[in-house]
């Protein structure tokens, strides 16, 4: 029995499920707080704990998922496409927006960390919450951080920018489709950017390009802080 519990089939088989799920309660209620991913992670985490699954079988077993990722990270070179021309018009602030984005990204973390005395080894897992699961997991595993660490850093961090992220951006009166897709996609990547797609197709396409700028500029700023620090 523990054999078929721990199988990629079943694992991966339940990690779907609990994503169906969350679909169908997100479509019933349309709602930022009804996240596929939220429900979905609600309903795994005690459903592993009940069946003793740990961390390391279970990313080892939904390797497929992860690596699936990309590819879809890749796929939303299409809407980008589509809205080239929003592209090549705000090139430069897009640009600079994502650099400083990714240094403030960072930046927030080491803060944080000294002011409460965190060891180096759980600060260096969070610092690229703000970039998609592949590129983060492996700045991290090149800085000595926490593999499990980080990938609940990028989730955690996903799932509340695309819960609060629309509210944010309406009380700060945001009305640029750039800026708003800018906001989603380097402050909550993936997350964000389905949600920034229901919000347009510009902002959907700019946040689409925000995740790939982001995960580009934090390598290269990572680095460049903890050689500083």
């Amino acid at each position: 029995m523990k054999e078929i519990i721990n199988s990629e089939i079943f694992i991966v088989g339940l990690t779907i499920l609990c994503y169906w799920i969350g679909t169908l309660i997100n479509n019933k209620y349309k709602k930022p707080i009804t996240s596929p991913i939220l429900i979905g992670l609600i309903l795994i985490i005690p459903i592993v704990l009940l069946l003793d699954i740990d961390y390391e079988t279970y990313e080892q077993k939904t390797h497929v998922i992860t690596f699936l990722l990309g590819p879809t990270v890749v796929a939303l070179g299409y809407n980008m496409h589509k809205q080239v021309q929003s592209i090549k018009s705000n090139l430069f602030p897009i640009l600079i927006t994502i650099f400083i984005g990714s240094i403030v990204g960072v930046l927030s973390i080491v803060g944080i960390c000294y002011a409460f005395n965190v060891p180096t080894q759980l600060m260096v897992s969070m610092e690229p919450k703000s970039v998609t699961m592949p590129i983060a997991l492996g700045i991290s595993e090149r800085s000595g951080g926490i593999l499990a660490l980080t990938a609940v850093s990028v989730a955690t961090c996903g799932i509340f920018g695309s819960i609060i992220g629309p509210w944010f951006l309406s009380v700060l009166r945001v009305k640029s489709p750039v800026a708003k897709g800018l906001a989603m996609g380097a402050a909550s990547h993936g997350v964000g950017t389905s949600t920034a797609i229901k919000m347009g197709p510009i902002e959907g396409a700019i946040s689409g390009m925000a995740i790939g700028l982001m995960g580009v500029s934090t390598t290269i700023v990572i680095p460049i802080i903890e050689a500083v620090l």
